[in-house]
């Protein structure tokens, strides 16, 4: 063998396996000649164009295309050259001389589509891309082309499929993983695309890409501390991470956190993302009070694509409304109404949309189009989140029929531990307001809605149906005393100096029998308040997490009613105290409910609960703003002025018997 063909192949070495200086380094020599071979030039052009050096790599490619006119292989890297460059137009020609001379190959269609996409021309993208599925049937990379074309023309079922055969044809391809996620997710099935980043992580842990994703999803599903702990760790790694920055400015803005958004929002962001990040910048800037700062960055921002014009748009109804420009402000929420329309609007992005409208409409006292654009936001919800009647029935049923009196009373966990302090009832009643109230006691700590309980249920029974219940109640004292031993070690790390730490996670209703079994002496909490005012405040906030209940009036109502029912059961049968509070007596008598609760919960009075609006603690529930204001009676009747839009939740609350005693009173 020839030097300069042992010098080739230990390049070609180099290169497979990413060291292309290396590679560079050794083939640079070679390519001073005039007559350096076009395989030569090709790996080198190649080389160069993976370190960046575009202007040389193209240059030693067209060298390399003059010597073998008729190489496919060098006129599509070529091709790729220029793509690379921006040069999508003359990137085609390359592309398309490149499979007229390799007739049977794939990658020259591939890279064409790309261009195509790049142009903004999604059907030739589309075509081409097909002509690459016919030419490799076989070829993951076929398939993930197609399936990126079809993404961004909007086709989305179409392109989870191809994205779907991409992942089966080539499992260890951490890209297709990422868009098969993408296209779930843009149909609003987010449960199947953290599924799907989860399986990207996994073969390639740390993606930057799936990562950021998989903590925006999990936020959008309730695991809102998990969700920004990963995202707040991919972003403190110091890599290139602007998505994950975007996302976790979008969790920092949702929660009024608009000074940590901005520090996030400072950054570069690539081009693509630089406009998005922009107006996550404007909306922070608002939420400083810097309007001014934000109505400029507003204006440079200018034309949006049409994914982009609803945000851009309610953006101009907060800078409208902040300056008392109504006229204007009710002109953007038009514009606004039309943008939502357009297709290739991120279903988050088009929900909160919605719910923003809705929002401008209550305050403007438009119930009617309030309602309208409420309902919208929950109909798009619902899509991912269905609910049946029938299936959460008969898992009341079966809780009440065996979690009995008989049943409690018999094997439970030996801890004493009494610590645990369950804080249930509905989402809006009142259990936010409970902790953040005793959370200011010196003695008590308040966890947040804690997930344990539900993921112990899982844990223990596999499932949320009739036969997880009948495993959970057959369970002996030693299982029982290992899952309360696993659970109070969470717990107690959370606060190890407490005398009473709060699991308030108003879901946990559902789960209280289990709770009694594993903690014999856990305190619980129900929370009350009119049923009519829970279902319109529940109605009207964007939950993050799964609510499927929540999305049609007729099933809220019914679904309170069950609670209603289901929480009746449990205080004629649980071994456990419960006290009961109503949103009502905190208005009525807040100091006499003050020490009704203390002393439910053995400990002494501590006058910081009076001040609970000053305690300085992270609150993440929707009752954030509420609970950081003295007791007030805002809250009591809010139904009212909408019971025409809430007949459906009225009559279902009637019919399940759960509506207040003066409610239904024929005198």
């Amino acid at each position: 063998m020839t030097s300069t063909a042992t010098a080739l192949q230990h390049a070609d070495t180099h290169y497979q396996a990413g060291d292309y200086q290396a590679a560079a380094a050794l083939l640079e020599p070679l390519s001073r000649t005039a007559t350096a071979a076009p395989e030569i030039l090709r790996l080198l052009g190649m080389a160069r164009l993976r370190l960046g050096e575009r202007a040389e790599a193209k240059t030693l490619l067209a060298r390399a295309e003059a010597a073998a006119p008729t190489d496919p292989w060098i006129a599509m890297q070529s091709g790729l050259a220029l793509q690379a460059d921006n040069q999508h137009r003359a990137a085609l020609e390359k592309f398309r001389r490149a499979a007229t001379l390799a007739p049977l190959a794939a990658a020259p269609l591939t890279n064409m589509s790309a261009s195509y996409l790049a142009l903004d021309d999604q059907q030739n993208a589309i075509r081409v891309a097909r002509q690459a599925r016919l030419r490799a049937p076989n070829l993951a990379a076929a398939h993930y082309s197609l399936g990126t074309a079809y993404l961004a023309a909007g086709s989305l079922s179409a392109a989870h499929a191809s994205f779907a055969k991409t992942t089966r044809l080539a499992p260890d391809f951490a890209e297709g993983w990422v868009n098969l996620g993408v296209a779930a997710y843009r149909n609003g099935e987010i449960f199947a695309a953290k599924q799907a980043m989860r399986q990207a992580l996994r073969v390639a842990p740390g993606h930057p890409a799936a990562a950021a994703n998989l903590g925006s999803f999990m936020r959008l599903t309730g695991e809102t501390e998990a969700g920004e702990a990963l995202l707040t760790d991919i972003v403190s790694r110091g890599q290139d991470t602007p998505a994950a920055r975007i996302n976790l400015a979008a969790e920092y803005l949702q929660e009024d956190r608009a000074v940590e958004a901005l520090e996030l929002l400072a950054g570069p962001f690539p081009p693509e993302m630089q406009q998005h990040a922009a107006l996550q910048r404007v909306l922070a800037l608002i939420g400083v009070g810097r309007t001014a700062e934000a109505q400029a960055l507003l204006e440079d921002v200018g034309v949006v694509p049409p994914a982009l014009e609803a945000i851009k748009q309610w953006r101009l109804v907060l800078l409208a409304s902040a300056t008392g420009n109504a006229a204007a402000a009710t002109q953007a929420t038009a514009a606004m109404t039309q943008a939502l329309r357009a297709p290739g609007i991120l279903p988050e992005h088009r929900i909160m949309a919605h719910y923003d409208l809705a929002r401008f409409h209550l305050k403007a006292n438009d119930s009617a189009n309030a309602f309208v654009h409420w309902q919208h936001g929950h109909d798009l919800l619902a899509k991912a989140q269905p609910f049946s009647r029938a299936d959460h029935e008969r898992f009341v049923d079966a809780t009440i029929e065996l979690f009995s009196a008989a049943r409690l009373a018999g094997a439970r966990a030996t801890n004493t531990d009494d610590a645990p302090v369950f804080v249930v009832g509905m989402p809006r009643s009142g259990t936010t307001l409970v902790e953040q109230i005793l959370a200011a006691h010196g003695q008590v700590h308040g966890a947040g809605e804690r997930s344990a309980l539900a993921h112990t249920f899982y844990a223990l029974g596999g499932a949320s149906d009739p036969a997880a219940l009948r495993c959970i109640t057959a369970l002996d004292t030693p299982a029982l005393d290992e899952a309360a031993t696993h659970y109070l070690a969470a717990l107690r790390a959370l606060a190890p100096q407490a005398q009473r730490i709060i699991d308030k996670m108003p879901g946990n209703f559902l789960y209280l029998g289990l709770a009694a079994l594993l903690f014999p002496k856990a305190r619980i909490i129900s929370c009350q308040r009119d049923p009519r005012d829970i279902g319109f405040s529940i109605f009207t906030f964007r939950f993050y997490g799964t609510h499927p209940y929540a999305h049609d009036l007729g099933d809220l109502g019914w679904y309170i009613g069950q609670q209603r029912r289901l929480m009746a059961h449990w205080q004629s049968v649980l071994p456990n105290p419960v006290c009961q509070i109503n949103l009502s007596d905190w208005v009525e008598d807040f100091d006499g409910t003050l020490r009704r609760v203390l002393a439910f919960l053995d400990v002494p009075h501590d006058p910081a609960c009076e001040r609970f609006y000053d305690t300085d603690r992270r609150v993440r529930t929707v009752s954030r703003a509420q609970v950081k204001e003295k007791i007030n009676a805002r809250g009591i009747g809010r139904w009212r002025p909408h019971a025409a839009q809430l007949a459906p939740l009225v009559a279902a609350l009637e019919q399940s018997g759960a509506l207040p005693p003066e409610a239904t009173d024929p005198n």
